[in-house]
């Protein structure tokens, strides 16, 4: 690691412990050559895979639209963002084990509307009527009924 005092590349690690409920490693450091003391952090980078778009196209995958969405759903809803944070966690989780390099969209929004159904049932109506592009009230009806029948 690198010197921020100095720049020397020379530096050795004097204590390190987790922070961050452990997904993280709090680093003290003393640069050799100026005897500077420093703290660095260190956290795994985890790939999440792109995401194959209905019309074709790749894009990387986006936590802010993810969230956004959520947001949208959960709109005037008794939901703590704290329970939001966590089934986003829950998605990329899912996503990250399937161990692909690429995930169809549908995978993402049949994820998302697993969650808003333990989130919030209305919530997730509000989705599925955008992402399952209901055309008509009978759509809408037949989703609550099978909702009402799976509780």
């Amino acid at each position: 690691m690198q010197c921020p005092f100095c720049n020397a590349l020379d530096t050795k690690v004097i204590d390190s412990r987790l922070v961050a409920e452990g997904n993280q490693v709090r680093r003290r450091r003393e640069c050799i050559t100026c005897a500077e003391r420093f703290t660095t952090y260190e956290t795994a980078e985890l790939v999440m895979p792109r995401i194959i778009k209905q019309n074709g196209n790749r894009e990387p995958f986006d936590e802010n639209k993810l969230h956004a969405g959520l947001l949208k759903a959960l709109e005037k809803r008794p939901v703590s963002i704290e329970k939001v944070d966590e089934a986003i966690n829950r998605i990329k989780n899912h996503l990250r084990a399937t161990g692909e390099r690429e995930v169809p969209s549908r995978i993402v929004g049949e994820q998302v509307m697993q969650e808003l159904r333990q989130l919030d049932e209305v919530a997730y109506v509000r989705f599925a009527s955008v992402y399952r592009s209901f055309k008509d009230l009978n759509e809408f009806r037949a989703e609550i009924d099978r909702l009402a029948n799976d509780n």
